[in-house]
């Protein structure tokens, strides 16, 4: 008869009450055949359950409050960007922040602040509509649609976009803005 190994990787630090399916830490388990497969399975089943269980214990009253503050620094972003502000999109980004464009081109903070600074993207209007906020202990998902009228290095940028934003809870307790990716909604007919 021959033995089996499974591993199972089990983060031991996950106090941030995010599931993840990222294999942190080991656990072995020795095996023999399909019994040993199922206990396996089962506790993953067990640890994946209790990690939601801690993401979902979150207070009612925390969520609302946590929810609002989200809202005000969305807001805070969308005037910061109309008006240049780069002040104030500077407090908005964490330092390892990262974004998406619609063209699928990588932009860190500081290339955000110095496209910012140098008018290279100029909004004239964004009126946002559709906006979900799901909460994963600290962090913070945020979805969108933005209807924007400005112009780019490249020319008009004006249209619908669907839009993602992550928010990370530092150590501080400060919301920061870790990633951002957009993509623009194409109309009927148009290539894409």
């Amino acid at each position: 008869m021959r033995k089996e190994v499974v591993i199972l990787r089990i983060d031991p630090h996950n106090d941030t009450g995010i599931i993840s399916v990222t294999l942190m830490g080991m656990l072995k388990v020795s095996s023999r055949g399909k019994n040993n497969c199922r206990f396996a399975a089962g506790l993953t089943a067990l640890a994946m359950l209790v990690t939601i269980a801690t993401a979902q214990a979150m207070p009612r009253a925390e969520k609302h409050e946590t929810r609002h503050q989200i809202e005000h620094l969305e807001d805070a972003w969308r005037t910061a960007i109309l008006h240049g502000n780069t002040t104030a999109m500077d407090t908005l980004l964490a330092d390892d922040y990262m974004a998406i464009s619609p063209t699928g081109i990588l932009q860190s903070k500081e290339q955000a602040l110095a496209n910012l600074r140098a008018g290279t993207v100029h909004f004239t209007s964004i009126d946002l509509s559709d906006r979900k906020i799901r909460l994963y202990g600290t962090t913070a998902l945020v979805t969108s649609r933005a209807e924007v009228n400005g112009s780019g290095p490249d020319g008009n940028i004006s249209g619908s976009y669907r839009y993602t934003r992550v928010y990370v809870k530092d150590p501080r307790g400060e919301w920061r803005i870790v990633s951002f990716e957009a993509s623009k909604i194409k109309d009927p007919g148009e290539h894409r």
